[in-house]
Formats: C-alpha cells, structure tokens, sequence
C-alpha cells in the first residue's frame, strides 16, 4: 500500500527521488494511452465493418486524435467520417456505432454533408478503415 510523505521515514524520505516518481507515472501513463489506444482502433474497425454491412457506407475513415501519431489521450474519442449510407439509414448508424463501447464516445460524420471546413480536414487526414 502506497504511503503518504507523511508517513515515510527518514531513510525513506532520502531514497525518495521526485523526479523518478514523475518518471514512473508518465511511464504508466504512457502505456495506459498506448492501450487504450489499441482499444480505440479495434472499436474502430468493427464500426467500419458494421457500417458497411448494415448501412452501405462505401469508406469509413478515422479522423482526429485517433488518426494522429501524437496527440490521443486517456479520455480521447473515435471520430468516424462515413461516405454512402442513405440519409434514412444515418442516425439508425449513429445509434448503431455509439452503442458498440461504453468506454469511447464514438462520433459519425457523414462526410457528404458535413461543413466543407471539416470536409476538408477529413478527407486530408483521414486514415481508411
């Protein structure tokens, strides 16, 4: 069980060395987000899989956080951008992939009638799934 400062003793207190414990916790970060990150991918693909076979979409893309080398974090979501599904079919496909984790916040675009600012940025940045 892990001590408070308080609790340490004096031969304790000169093995303590903050920076090493700043270390340890970025290091366990670190691997936490590679992890969840993991995580985040294979969510991604399944709603991929699952928009193309139950919706129609054409390409499903990754966008965001998740797309980016740098920058997915513990409490980053799934940005999805999806070409083809039929209008009546998109929020029935919205329901269907935010439902597939209750630890990801899953968002869907429809690339098609989205902004053209965030067209643009998901048709450049996107990575196919």
């Amino acid at each position: 069980m892990a001590k408070t400062a308080l609790a340490l003793t004096p031969v304790e207190w000169r093995r303590y060395r903050l920076s090493e414990a700043v270390e340890r916790r970025e290091k366990a970060k670190d691997v936490a987000v590679d992890v969840r990150k993991r995580e985040a991918w294979g969510i991604a693909g399944t709603a991929a899989q699952l928009l193309r076979k139950e919706f129609g979409a054409q390409k499903v893309v990754v966008f965001g956080s998740l797309a980016h080398e740098k920058g997915f974090g513990l409490w980053s979501d799934i940005d999805l951008g999806a070409w083809g599904i039929p209008p009546e079919k998109f929020y029935s496909a919205v329901a269907a992939v935010t439902g597939l984790s209750s630890f990801f916040k899953v968002d869907l675009v429809d690339v098609a009638e989205c902004r053209p600012t965030l067209q643009k940025v998901i048709e450049e940045e996107g990575v196919e799934v």
